[in-house]
């Protein structure tokens, strides 16, 4: 019996330490996303300067990122423009797809859809490196979030199930 308690016990201080690992990656996982969005926009931003392929093109090619979910990003966009025009499409594949952006990530990816297939190479251009910009904010806001709170998510979740284990013994 009593061994049965100490597993049950090691078991909650198990999953509490993985909870705390688990919430704490999120915030590595939000930043590694972002900078892999700022990278398939530069690739964006060249080819529609020096290729002139369409859109729907340009995003089959940017599926194959190193992160999925931003690969998704642009498959469901490509996806979508069958059906939608190009500013709705993506601003709904940003919606729709499952990533570790934050709303205020979101609404920045959203503003490039204004513009973008509406306007000339250079109107696209001007609006990417707009979102760029905007997207380096962000960037600099999820490494202070990852920098301050990692660690803290990390050690609450181990801290959490020591005392949930110290009030069960």
């Amino acid at each position: 019996m009593i061994v049965i308690k100490y597993l049950i016990l090691f078991l909650i201080l198990v999953a509490s330490t993985l909870i705390g690992r688990s919430l704490s990656k999120k915030y590595v996982y939000r930043l590694k996303e972002l900078e892999e969005i700022k990278n398939s926009f530069n690739i964006l931003k060249t080819k529609i300067k020096f290729t002139y392929e369409p859109i729907p093109e340009l995003f089959q090619e940017l599926e194959n990122t190193k992160c999925r979910n931003v690969g998704n990003i642009f498959k469901l966009a490509k996806e979508k423009m069958e059906n939608e025009n190009i500013s709705t499409a993506w601003e709904n594949a940003i919606e729709e797809s499952v990533t570790n952006l934050k709303k205020e990530d979101k609404e920045v990816l959203k503003s490039l859809g204004k513009l973008l297939g509406r306007t000339d190479v250079e109107g696209q251009m001007g609006q990417i490196e707009t979102t760029e910009s905007l997207l380096e904010n962000q960037i600099k806001e999820a490494l202070e979030e990852k920098l301050k709170n990692e660690k803290l998510y990390s050690r609450l979740g181990t801290t959490i199930g020591l005392a949930i284990v110290i009030l069960l013994y």
